[in-house]
């Protein structure tokens, strides 16, 4: 459904959550919602004892670049007081090939509920949203790091496990 700000939005059906794109006034919550999925994660990769408040900052400041970007997707719940819950897509071009042949690939960032509004669809009505718009940019496929809370979910919507086995590099000052 179009609204008059020019933004899609999903239609709810009775008690499904309402899903929109965020806004520029919704980066201070989605900067605190983001900061929920770190706060139960113990490892030093997550929460390494060198880090101080910058990334907060940081994540601000490309949240309110990516609001509109074409390859991004923000997209929000709102709660009583601030939102209940957001996740992030972006879709990036690699080299098509006989397993992706558009070689676009889309990645979700992170979809994370506020504990107040759990167990309610967000998550579900957000990731719905977000797999449409993989969808509209041709994304051959979509990938994301699941939690153990949200592996359910992600199953349920048909995600599998991944073909190639997960490494990561990382510079020694980062």
């Amino acid at each position: 459904m179009n609204q008059p700000n020019g933004q899609q939005l999903t239609m709810p059906g009775p008690g499904v959550a309402r899903v929109r794109r965020a806004a520029a006034a919704d980066v201070p919550e989605l900067v605190r919602l983001r900061s929920l999925l770190f706060e139960t994660r113990d490892e030093e990769y997550f929460n390494p004892a060198s880090v101080e408040d910058d990334w907060r900052r940081n994540l601000a400041a490309v949240l309110k670049e990516q609001l509109t970007a074409d390859a991004a997707r923000i997209l929000v719940v709102d709660g009583v007081h601030g939102l209940a819950a957001c996740g992030i897509g972006t879709v990036e071009q690699w080299f098509p090939g006989p397993h992706s042949v558009t070689g676009r690939v889309g990645h979700v960032i992170g979809v994370v509920t506020d504990p107040a509004y759990r167990r309610r669809g967000h998550s579900r009505a957000i990731m719905r949203a977000l797999l449409d718009w993989f969808d509209t940019r041709g994304a051959s496929r979509v990938d994301l790091y699941a939690s153990a809370q949200g592996e359910p979910l992600y199953r349920n919507l048909g995600f599998v496990d991944h073909p190639d086995p997960a490494l990561y590099w990382r510079p020694a000052h980062r």
